[in-house]
This record gives structure tokens, C-alpha cells and sequence, in this order.
């Protein structure tokens, strides 16, 4: 049986329309006439995300009990039997309630793929294991969900969903992200408009570094030896003046 394909839109945080993206996808392909299901999608609330999954059919979420509190999580049982062509799952960094098959969402879409059937996903910058430190620092906030690096590098497809700091901020402010009684709190700490502007730089340079890797499988796997100007590159002229020095450290922070 062949392996599923994984297709993961990517944000650089909440509220740029990852789920929206997925569930876009979803219908499309039902369009197409494939074979679509909802494994499990969180719209937060958001009524024109969840009016995107009406006409989808939807495996019922499964019950759980931890702590004397009631949680739901994705059926992956019920997905597996259902076997669709595709399913849709939303947050692939989530942590499952203890108890459940596995520990993490991305876990449980790798049986789904195992199992021939294909995924669309959403995923945030932020929750990708290499950047913990750096999101950290501009944050102040540390992601307890991650995910490891090369399950989102294995995806065969991967999506920008790609917002304007300010634009965000704006959807803020209608409500259109969280609840009225989190707007003020979240426009003043993670909200700020540099922490959306470095997030969102981290998001394009991640994914710029994954078209790096395809395009260099490509030129490995057609012989192609001949280089092609894709990135920059970086030419310091020196005059022997005291500025020299200057010029030499500021070229090695844009080349690191």
C-alpha cells in the first residue's frame, strides 16, 4: 500500500487562516470528486471557518475522561475504519489527552499516512522544536506543543498562510481570533507588532530553506551541476579605511 501524502499549511500564528486554508482544500477536493473527511478541525469559534465544514462528512470526535474533566479528541480508530482518500486534521503539533493512542497529534497522522490515506493539516511556526529558543526570546512566551523539525520536513507539500502583522491585528480587534475578554492581553504581549513581524520572518525563512532542499533533490536527481543564482549572495568592498572592520561585521550577520 502506498504511503498518504501530507500537505501542511503553515502560519507564523493564530488566526491567519491555516484552518480556513484546510478546510478550503477540503472542499475542493470533494469537488473533485475525491473521497474527504473531517478527522477533527477547532474553528475556535470562528463562524465562517466552521460554516466551511458543512457538506463535509465528519468523523465524531472521540470522549475522554482525564482528571475528573471531560475532553475530546480525534477518533483515529473511527478514521481509520472510515478509510477516505483524504482526511483533514487540524493542528498537527496538539498534545493528546493521556489515555489516548499516542502522545501527540503528529503521531496519529502518521498512522493515517501509514495507512494510505492522504492529510491536510495546519501548523504554526512557533511550534516547530528548532525555534523554541528563538520564539522564546521574542515571545517571552515558551510553546509547550511541539513538533519535531523533520516530520514537517517530510511533508510532500507545504503552504504559507501568510498575513500582514497589521492586518492580523486588525482581525484582532473585530473579534474575528479570540474572545472579547482576551483582545487587550493578546494586542499587548504576543499581538505586538514586532512579535508578528519576526514570527512571520521565521515562518518565510523556514519555508524558504525547505524550497532550498527540493530544489537542490531536483538538480541531484537531474545531474544538473551548473549553478543557478537563486540566493543571494553577499560582495563586501573594502576601501582600507577604518570602516573596513564595520562593513566585515555587518555582511557576517546577514550572511548568518
Amino acid at each position: 500500500m502506498a504511503r498518504g501524502r501530507l500537505r501542511i499549511y503553515l502560519g507564523a500564528a493564530p488566526g491567519v487562516g491555516k484552518t480556513y486554508a484546510m478546510l478550503e482544500e477540503g472542499q475542493r477536493l470533494a469537488s473533485a470528486g475525491a473521497d474527504v473527511v473531517v478527522g477533527f478541525v477547532e474553528p475556535h469559534g470562528r463562524r465562517p471557518t466552521a460554516a466551511l465544514a458543512e457538506g463535509l462528512e465528519i468523523i465524531s470526535r472521540r470522549a475522554m475522561e482525564y482528571r475528573e474533566a471531560s475532553f475530546t479528541e480525534m477518533d483515529l480508530d473511527g478514521v481509520l475504519a472510515r478509510q477516505p482518500q483524504v482526511a483533514l486534521v487540524d493542528e498537527l503539533a496538539h498534545t493528546n489527552v493521556p489515555g489516548s493512542r499516542h502522545a501527540k497529534r503528529w503521531q496519529d497522522v502518521e498512522d493515517l499516512l501509514d495507512a494510505g490515506i492522504d492529510v491536510v493539516t495546519t501548523l504554526n511556526v512557533q511550534h516547530l522544536e528548532s525555534l523554541g529558543d528563538v520564539v522564546r526570546q521574542i515571545t517571552g512566551v515558551a510553546q509547550r506543543e511541539t513538533l519535531p523539525d523533520e516530520v514537517a520536513r517530510r511533508a510532500d507539500q507545504i503552504e504559507l498562510v501568510d498575513l500582514p502583522p497589521e492586518l492580523l491585528r486588525r482581525r484582532m480587534l473585530h473579534g474575528e481570533i479570540y474572545p472579547s475578554d482576551r483582545i487587550e492581553a493578546a494586542l499587548t504581549h504576543y499581538f505586538r507588532v514586532g512579535n508578528l513581524t519576526a514570527l512571520r520572518e521565521l515562518a518565510l525563512l523556514w519555508l524558504a530553506d525547505r524550497v532550498e532542499e527540493g530544489l537542490q533533490r531536483y538538480r541531484a536527481e537531474h545531474g544538473i551541476t551548473t549553478p543557478w543564482e537563486t540566493r543571494e549572495r553577499i560582495m563586501v568592498a573594502l576601501t582600507g579605511g577604518p570602516e573596513g572592520d564595520t562593513l566585515i561585521r555587518r555582511s557576517a550577520r546577514i550572511s548568518a
